[in-house]
């Protein structure tokens, strides 16, 4: 039998990585949980990239990238993870407590960010399980709400306990000190269920198909019009790859940093 123990308190120091230490944990269920780490001064990042974490290995430190939840302009840097039973890292991650230390990558990067996209009227962040991560950050952006007139977040899960940040999410980011006036306005969070009874369930491709996505309070056309609507895409491979798919036949164009399109996935995760 595999024994578990917590992750140390301390960790030692390594030349490629920070050190920084955790301030505070939250587990959604037996599945899932979140936690911040301390930011440190010199890092900067765009709001939906992500960067390297872990903790000490026995040869070398087990390190994931994760992507960031916090928004640019946080103090500290926070994430969602799956906890893994077996995982090499998730095992013991889903054990820090506050004060225990991490390893953090010093080079946050990726393509779920802003300026991968043209510009539209509906920016549509379509994300499975824990892919809800990088849209908490980009939801919370205030040059989100200047970029597009309705931000909208649909998350599908298994289970309705799966629904990381609901409560956040259906108030409208009420309590956020920078887009609380503007998500009044402009935000949108449709969750959907597809293993038990919700409000809303099934698959996202099955909302997209049946109009069921666009259902007021959402204006605009009752389908995704290349014209008007940008999609970032974060979550299973499943779904990243049927939806991709049904972008491409609608005639969306995949964008990148060096190449804004009009929707958009984190290649780093799928590729």
């Amino acid at each position: 039998m595999n024994v578990i123990t917590r992750a140390p308190s301390l960790i030692p120091e390594h030349s490629a990585f920070q050190t920084v230490g955790v301030k505070w944990v939250r587990h959604w269920n037996e599945h899932l949980f979140s936690f911040a780490v301390d930011r440190p001064p010199s890092f900067r990042f765009r709001s939906g990239e992500f960067v390297m974490i872990g903790l000490p290995g026995e040869s070398r430190p087990l390190m994931r990238a994760y992507s960031i939840a916090s928004p640019a302009w946080a103090e500290e840097l926070e994430f969602l993870s799956i906890k893994v039973p077996d995982g090499p890292l998730t095992s013991r991650l889903q054990l820090i407590q506050p004060e225990d230390q991490l390893y953090l990558g010093k080079k946050p990067t990726g393509t779920l960010v802003a300026d991968a996209l043209l510009g539209g009227s509906r920016l549509f962040m379509f994300s499975t399980g824990t892919g809800l991560a990088p849209f908490l950050s980009l939801a919370r952006d205030p040059e989100i709400y200047d970029r597009f007139d309705q931000v909208i977040i649909v998350h599908s899960v298994r289970r309705v306990s799966d629904l990381a940040y609901k409560d956040e999410l259906l108030a409208q980011l009420a309590d956020d000190p920078l887009v609380a006036d503007q998500a009044l306005l402009q935000f949108h969070y449709i969750p959907t269920v597809t293993r038990e009874e919700f409000h809303t369930t099934g698959r996202i491709g099955a909302l997209i198909e049946s109009g069921r996505m666009f259902l007021p309070p959402l204006s605009g056309d009752p389908f995704l019009n290349p014209e008007t609507d940008r999609i970032m895409l974060c979550g299973s491979m499943e779904m990243i790859k049927e939806t991709a798919a049904m972008l491409d036949s609608l005639g969306f164009d995949e964008g990148s940093n060096n190449n804004p399109g009009r929707y958009v996935i984190e290649r780093a995760f799928v590729d």
